[in-house]
């Protein structure tokens, strides 16, 4: 079996607001806020990097979970803004953790490869333990806070998350997964360049279709109706588009965790984020069963089933 037993973040301590944006894009805050249902968002300081800000949210799960780097068996990171494809920030963070032999692989998905992380570390925990899975991303580097970037530099923000799946316990069991690529229609969500290349509409669309019929496939599976789920945790892409998921199942949009007016969208470190700010704010056990969905880069989406132990 296969548990969530902790999340963990790290945020930049620095808030950029909507309007400091509009100034520099040539847009009105309140198209801004309109358009993405963000307030503000978080950016990185000079000094930081992927790895770095990965690190430190690694370190928050740890000890959220009172777990020791050397009890972990494996790490995945993902990134869709690392300052070097290879090696990439998946092995300096398990260096940093004082981890020499464990293998740390990257997972390049922007957006969705958290989610298709943990879903991964379900798959392997029973086989080499407890799995560490940490989104960093310093997105404010990959964006152009120009006019002509208007539509990227308004979205994104900077920040890590982390999770730790577990053989043994936790505070909700993983259930079942699904996870799906279409790499015909990847143009739409590139990063070259180090430029990040988006068509915001044809993505918005596509995220709006394929999420909705993934949540929804799994739950038939698994026999769980929509209304039945206690809290549904997606990538903080856009706050329209998690209004839209939730339409689309026909799901109570107050069971969906947001808190992307005050971070953004942080990439692949959203889902993770969201979900360590979820945990923590929890008052009463979880009682109903949990999805978490992400969508992204490659295409990549999919969503993950949790069901409360």
């Amino acid at each position: 079996m296969a548990y969530l037993r902790s999340f963990g973040t790290w945020l930049p301590s620095r808030r950029v607001s909507n309007d400091e944006i509009a100034r520099l894009v040539g847009a009105m805050p309140e198209w801004i806020l309109a358009a993405t249902g963000i307030e503000e968002r978080r950016y990185a300081a000079e000094e930081d990097t992927v790895a770095a800000i990965g690190l430190r949210a690694a370190q928050n799960c740890l000890e959220n979970a009172d777990v020791a780097a050397s009890d972990v068996g494996m790490i995945f990171v993902s990134s869709g803004s690392s300052e070097r494809f290879c090696p990439g920030p998946a092995c300096q963070i398990a260096a940093a953790l004082g981890l020499t032999t464990t293998p740390a692989l990257d997972i390049p998905v922007a957006s969705a490869g958290s989610l298709i992380a943990i879903a991964q570390a379900a798959q392997l925990v029973s086989s080499v333990g407890r799995v560490l899975v940490v989104g960093a991303e310093i997105m404010s580097r990959r964006v152009s806070l120009t006019p002509e970037g208007k539509n990227t530099a308004i979205l994104f923000g900077d920040g890590a998350g982390a999770c730790l799946v577990d053989a043994e316990k936790g505070f909700a069991r993983i259930a079942d997964s699904c996870l799906y690529t279409d790499g015909s229609i990847a143009e739409i969500l590139t990063m070259e360049k180090s430029r990040l290349q988006m068509d915001g509409q044809a993505v918005i669309l596509q995220a709006a279709r394929k999420m909705p019929r993934a949540i929804g496939q799994l739950l038939a599976r698994n026999g769980v109706a929509a209304a039945d789920v206690g809290v549904f945790l997606l990538h903080q892409a856009n706050l329209n588009l998690i209004a839209r998921v939730a339409a689309a199942l026909k799901a109570p949009q107050e069971r969906f965790f947001t808190n992307i007016a005050r971070y953004g969208n942080t990439s692949s470190a959203s889902l993770l984020i969201a979900a360590d700010e979820w945990h923590r704010g929890r008052s009463a056990p979880l009682e109903g069963p949990l999805v978490l969905s992400a969508f992204g880069a490659g295409l990549n989406w999919g969503a993950i089933l949790a069901v409360p132990v």
